[in-house]
């Protein structure tokens, strides 16, 4: 057995690794790299044929995951793509925005060649990663399987879909592989939740494995717990909306993290716990994203599911609006009372948000509340670490709005959740731990934690190969 990590090999997005079983080859996540410094059209270079590739595995729907399966498809992938049934509902939904995504850039880069002709060749040459047409034939390879049901892949292969609580249809990939007459086990986590997370069940720990490739997010660092979520959505929402009688902006990831948002505004709006506030869910992703977890009810939590037993659409309250067209959001800008705007992208690269900042971000009624990781490079970095001027839709702002952050929803498990997550594994029988999917800085503080519970720790650079 041999494992190459491809992806997300000390740093954060990226997600690739192949494992090989005699010439049988697995593809285990493909998700776009955009790591800062990355051109798009780099993701459309594999360090493998496409064609060769047997079988491919996701974990979740997340674009770091899941965001270049069409170019592998495109490049003549032919395989199964095996995940969960909400995996490959929201992975289409992920995977078509992109394409828009592509095409904008592509628009906006025709308009700048017209306008600046001589000025720069570089614009000449964006090109869309992928088309439509790739992701609808993407679609057609999904096999969706149950968690925590062997499905047998060959005679010699067989997978279990763990759920990780990251998000909707999460899930750690879990081999059982028979090689010369003998059997070994590894796991690739792919991103792992928390407890007690809005709307999402906890994470399930792993069975017996001997190798584990683990992310490693948060590695070194601790959540706040000196606060409770709804204790901070109300108290901030209070300083915005009515000390200040101002708007409350807040980035959030159309998948995931606006849905927990909603479901825990709605919980504190159902119980008058602060009065009436327009919400405005400014995200067409987001909306629909919404609609894919009402299908998927029986996935959410118990929580989730006796609130809507009890009360009703837990996305769905008085004053909240989804907004669908751009005309609409537009508008929102022209709304002079105290409101609260959710929008994407979360780290403010690219999506309506980066407008409600550029009308807002010198606002000093307006506060933008960041409730999610923001890579180093993307604009939402750069306002968390201070900076008083910042460029938006190509135009260089001061920053008079207020900044402010809470990790409570965080859809990654800490570093102590981590910790918890590998050594639930009984230690005798786990044998060596890679650790990916982070930044350098954090890699190296799981790995010494995971080192005191004398485990073998290894960090691999991209390309490097294992034998297992």
């Amino acid at each position: 057995m041999k494992l190459t990590v491809w992806g997300a090999a000390e740093q954060v997005t990226g997600s690739m690794h192949l494992l090989e079983i005699d010439s049988y080859k697995i593809l285990i996540d493909c998700g776009l790299d955009y790591e800062g410094g990355v051109e798009l059209g780099q993701n459309e270079n594999f360090p493998f044929n496409p064609s060769d590739i047997d079988v491919v595995v996701l974990t979740h729907a997340h674009i770091d995951h899941s965001g270049n399966l069409p170019t592998l498809v495109k490049n003549g992938f032919e395989g199964q793509i095996l995940c969960t049934y909400p995996t490959a509902d929201l992975t289409q939904l992920l995977l078509s925005d992109s394409v828009n995504i592509f095409m904008r850039k592509q628009d906006k880069s025709k308009r700048h060649r017209k306008f600046h002709r001589n000025k720069n060749r570089a614009f000449n040459n964006v090109q869309p990663l992928y088309l439509q047409k790739h992701v609808n034939d993407t679609a057609e390879r999904f096999i969706t399987i149950p968690f925590n049901k062997a499905f047998e892949i060959n005679k010699n292969i067989t997978l279990k879909l763990i759920p990780t609580g990251h998000l909707l249809g999460a899930a750690a990939a879990h081999f059982t592989i028979t090689e010369n007459g003998k059997t070994k086990t590894i796991a690739f986590t792919g991103d792992i939740g928390r407890k007690d997370y809005p709307v999402l069940n906890d994470p399930e720990y792993l069975p017996e494995t001997q190798f584990l490739v683990c992310e490693s997010t948060y590695g070194g660092r601790l959540h706040s717990d000196k606060e409770k979520l709804r204790d901070v959505l109300i108290k901030t929402i209070k300083e915005a909306c009515i000390a200040q009688k101002g708007r409350l902006i807040i980035p959030a990831f159309s998948v995931g993290r606006t849905q927990s948002l909603v479901f825990s505004l709605n919980k504190i709006f159902t119980d008058r716990e602060l009065p009436p506030i327009p919400v405005f869910v400014d995200s067409p992703m987001a909306t629909m994203a919404t609609q894919t977890y009402r299908k998927h009810h029986r996935f959410v939590s118990q929580e989730s599911r006796s609130f809507y037993k009890d009360k009703g659409d837990g996305f769905e309250f008085e004053n909240l609006s989804y907004v669908k067209e751009l005309k609409e959001s537009k508008e929102i800008s022209d709304h002079f009372e105290p409101c609260i705007i959710i929008s994407s992208a979360g780290m403010l690269e690219g999506g309506r948000i980066q407008d409600h900042l550029f009308y807002n971000i010198q606002n000093f009624y307006a506060t933008i509340f960041f409730i999610g990781y923001c890579a180093k490079g993307t604009l939402g970095h750069r306002l968390l670490r201070g900076d008083s001027i910042v460029n938006i839709n190509g135009r260089e702002l001061s920053v008079f709005a207020t900044i402010k952050k809470t990790d409570l929803l965080s859809g990654h498990g800490d570093h102590q959740d981590l910790l918890d997550y590998v050594t639930a594994i009984p230690n005798n029988y786990l044998k060596k731990v890679f650790l990916v999917h982070g930044d350098p800085d954090s890699m190296d503080a799981l790995k010494q934690s995971l080192e005191e519970k004398n485990l073998e720790v290894i960090i691999p650079k991209k390309g490097m190969i294992f034998e297992l």
